[in-house]
């Protein structure tokens, strides 16, 4: 039985690192240099919960490749859709860890050139409150 409980607790604690801390830089790069190459009008985008964050809840998946012309008003109804959340419920984002107020309308192509990674792929993590920082 220690056995089970000792690999539980350590598959919990890969699942809690980013996927930045679970690929290195050269792999990240690499897989936007092919995502883009096949989708060149798709956006790379992460999306992962915030470390401090209690209530919402993980996503299915973390990688996402949206259409340039998408809007971020649109965008995080996909994500409040896909975690099943009701009106009452509060969702924000931060890109790259830091909070940025993007307009609504703001296509995610904009957002992307103005956010990207050195990777080339787009970072938002998510949570229940807005985060200063």
């Amino acid at each position: 039985m220690p056995f089970n409980i000792t690999f539980l607790r350590k598959n919990r604690q890969e699942n809690e690192k980013t996927f930045k801390q679970r690929k290195s830089f050269a792999m990240r790069r690499e897989e936007v240099l092919g995502i883009r190459a096949k989708f060149p009008n798709k956006i790379p985008i992460i999306v992962e919960r915030s470390t401090k964050e209690r209530y919402l809840p993980r996503l299915d998946k973390t990688k996402f490749l949206v259409p340039q012309e998408l809007t971020m008003g649109r965008f995080m109804t996909v994500i409040r859709n896909r975690m099943n959340l009701n009106g009452r419920q509060s969702l924000h984002f931060m890109i790259n860890n830091q909070t940025i107020v993007v307009e609504m309308s703001r296509t995610m192509n904009e957002i992307y050139k103005d956010h990207k990674d050195k990777d080339g792929f787009l970072y938002i993590t998510y949570s229940s409150q807005e985060n200063f920082g």
